[in-house]
């Protein structure tokens, strides 16, 4: 199991220690309302949103149970959290195989217990969802004469099929399902299309030549 943090357009790095544990919590939206002759009724509402603590250290040194390939100093995962928390966009926090979600930065603490160097600290986030708008069409009528019958040639749907995409430096899936479909949680799509060569869609190398569907 990774845990991995990343922001849209940006860096994405692993938490060099994991967790020793997580919770994540969610509420459902449920109104309590009294009705004469009846009493209290509980209403069912919509889910509430996802929320998650990560409690652990960036080491100062190397240890036999970290991830110490691309090790930074402790005080670059700080600075790097802080400028997404000032930034005011959501981040993407994931957890192999169990969490992969938009959220908020919450809250972040951090400082060190002892002299060893290490930064330890706690990081709340929660759920981030956008709200997608439909835009209004206004239709006027119009009095027009009657159209001539014509014959069409039904051109067939542009599948956008036989596409490609070759990975460069610094790409993850998610960045190029946002480009190719305007959203980058659709990265299960390339994945599906490129299991010959994909095992882990977290892990992709560069030079690759991915199937875009």
């Amino acid at each position: 199991m990774e845990f991995w943090l990343q922001m849209e357009h940006d860096e994405k790095f692993q938490l060099p220690v994991k967790p020793s544990d997580f919770m994540v919590s969610v509420s459902h939206r449920n109104t309590v309302v009294n009705v004469i002759q009846i009493g209290d009724i509980n209403l069912m509402g919509k889910t509430g949103l996802r929320e998650i603590s990560l409690s652990s250290f960036f080491p100062a040194k190397d240890y036999n149970f970290s991830n110490n390939s691309g090790r930074k100093k402790p005080s670059a995962y700080v600075d790097k959290i802080e400028s997404w928390r000032k930034s005011g966009s959501p981040i993407r926090v994931i957890i192999t195989g169990v969490l992969n979600m938009e959220a908020t930065i919450e809250s972040f603490s951090y400082g060190e217990q002892d002299a060893t160097g290490d930064i330890y600290y706690t990081l709340n986030l929660k759920e981030y969802k956008k709200i997608k708008t439909k835009r209004a069409t206004v239709t006027i009528a119009t009095v027009a004469p009657a159209p001539q019958q014509s014959t069409r040639t039904t051109q067939p749907e542009d599948t956008n099929s036989g596409r490609t995409y070759t990975v460069k430096s610094g790409d993850c899936l998610w960045k190029i399902a946002k480009q190719f479909y305007g959203n980058g949680a659709q990265y299960n799509k390339i994945y599906e299309a490129n299991r010959d060569k994909i095992k882990d869609p977290n892990k992709i190398q560069v030079g690759w030549v991915l199937t875009i569907p």
